[in-house]
């Protein structure tokens, strides 16, 4: 029951703002204190050094060091650590604070502005989008540990993340080679900071593992006719993307992100498979080709009959017709220039 109810509690993160006040105006006051204490420290100094005959009074000693203590406790510990409540929001990025480990909001808005000088910004994983570049061997996301940091802030920026080539067979088994982009850009911080461990990472797996769910639902191409209603990887890119990219946002939504585009960048039929497709696509070019050339042959040679028929040019009669509709066909339906005979004598 216990853990049903943990399971809850870490479910229900969701970002709000955090309690701040004016920066430059507290800036100013501790400037001003800074200024104030460091006197003090000074002029406690002053009254504790000992008279040109060697001798102090009691009071004015008890009273120096007093103002001593006080005026370095204040001006070398206290006000230190009270600046260190200003915090500096650039546009575009955000600050999840927390206060002795709870969450005790975001800074989202680019200003100047004091917190409790005891909160802490969350330090996230960031990874350069730049290093998750397509492996030539392994087909997975290259190692971009090395070029990892980490900060305090958070980018709210619209992000852009280029996955690595996959090998993914379609929907007719054949292995084809993809890679997809998605746009992205985070919306709830609280939910990208604490729901997941690395919210760019998690980001990349499941769009690997949402290309995988789409490819598997379509064939790469569809070279039959009657099957043109289909849908296909190569023929249908607008519904495809819309496809991915709401796949990828119903994965990612735990981890506070918004996906605004998905589209494929690469594909391609496996290196095994390549040279097999590409002729049966060639193969399917022709048959069509033949087609468009056979229906335009008849149409032609109907023409030619109807004319001379008309005209009355020259009277044939079956047998003449059909040997003059097959040379007809021959000359142009073949694939080579046609060689004329000139026949001077007679059929029969």
């Amino acid at each position: 029951m216990s853990d049903a109810k943990s399971s809850d509690k870490q479910a229900t993160h969701v970002e709000f703002g955090a309690k701040a006040l004016n920066g430059m105006l507290w800036l100013l006051l501790l400037s001003v204190l800074e200024i104030i204490f460091i006197a003090v420290f000074v002029v406690g100094v002053i009254i504790a050094t000992p008279y040109d005959d060697g001798g102090v009074g009691t009071l004015p000693l008890a009273l120096g060091i007093t103002l001593i203590i006080v005026g370095s406790l204040l001006a070398f510990v206290i006000l230190p650590l009270l600046y260190s409540g200003l915090k500096v929001i650039k546009p575009n990025e955000a600050r999840v604070l927390t206060l002795f480990g709870r969450y005790v909001g975001t800074l989202r808005e680019d200003g100047f502005y004091y917190v409790n000088p005891f909160v802490t910004a969350v330090k996230v994983w960031q990874e350069p989008m730049t290093a998750i570049q397509p492996s030539s061997e392994s087909g997975k996301n290259a190692d971009a540990t090395t070029n990892s940091y980490t900060t305090n802030k958070i980018s709210l920026k619209t992000l852009t993340l280029t996955n690595a080539q996959q090998k993914i067979n379609d929907l007719l088994g054949n292995p084809i080679i993809i890679s997809i982009v998605v746009i992205w850009r985070v919306v709830d911080t609280a939910k990208a900071v604490f729901d997941v461990d690395n919210y760019q990472q998690f980001l990349s797996v499941q769009s690997d593992s949402a290309l995988r769910n789409i490819v598997r639902k379509y064939p790469y191409d569809v070279t039959d006719e009657a099957a043109h209603s289909e849908k296909s990887l190569r023929g249908s890119s607008q519904e495809i993307a819309e496809n991915l990219r709401a796949e990828i946002q119903r994965k990612v939504e735990v981890a506070g992100l918004e996906v605004t585009e998905a589209r494929i960048t690469h594909l391609a039929y496996a290196p095994e498979i390549a040279a097999a497709m590409l002729q049966r696509q060639q193969a399917a070019a022709i048959v069509d080709a033949r087609t468009l050339i056979v229906e335009g042959a008849v149409g032609m040679v109907e023409m030619a009959l109807a004319k001379l028929s008309e005209n009355s040019v020259v009277d044939l009669d079956e047998e003449r017709k059909a040997a003059m509709v097959s040379n007809l066909m021959v000359v142009l339906c073949g694939n080579k220039d046609a060689q004329p005979i000139v026949n001077s004598g007679s059929l029969y």
